[in-house]
């Protein structure tokens, strides 16, 4: 009956929105540099990035490296970074570990 459509309909889009909403607190924002797998902290400053852009068109892959312990994160979707190359920027997105997979990046 419809009763019983639409309670199931409700119930639905409650366990939807509660998992979007446990999805999105798991995102942290960390503002840093965008360097590069080779050079790493080197790089992670206005003066590496020609460099960071140079070895990353040679095969590095573009790394985030944090203002305020210099931890170096990997980037499990690089493609979210192009045109970011030697930026100084904040990065949310899901850190686990020592990897991060990149939901937006804005300039700093």
């Amino acid at each position: 009956d419809m009763r019983k459509f639409l309670l199931l309909l409700l119930a639905g889009a409650l366990i939807v929105s509660v998992a979007s909403v446990s999805f999105a607190s798991d995102a942290q924002t960390v503002n840093g540099w965008v360097s590069n797998s080779k050079c790493g902290v080197k790089d992670a400053n206005a003066d590496g990035a020609a460099c960071t852009k140079k070895c990353i068109k040679a095969g590095a892959s573009p790394v985030i490296v944090t203002d305020n312990d210099q931890k170096i994160l990997a980037v499990d979707n690089p493609e979210a970074l192009k045109g970011h190359y030697g930026h100084h920027v904040a990065v949310t997105g899901h850190i686990d570990g020592d990897k991060i997979h990149v939901d937006t990046v804005g300039m700093l």
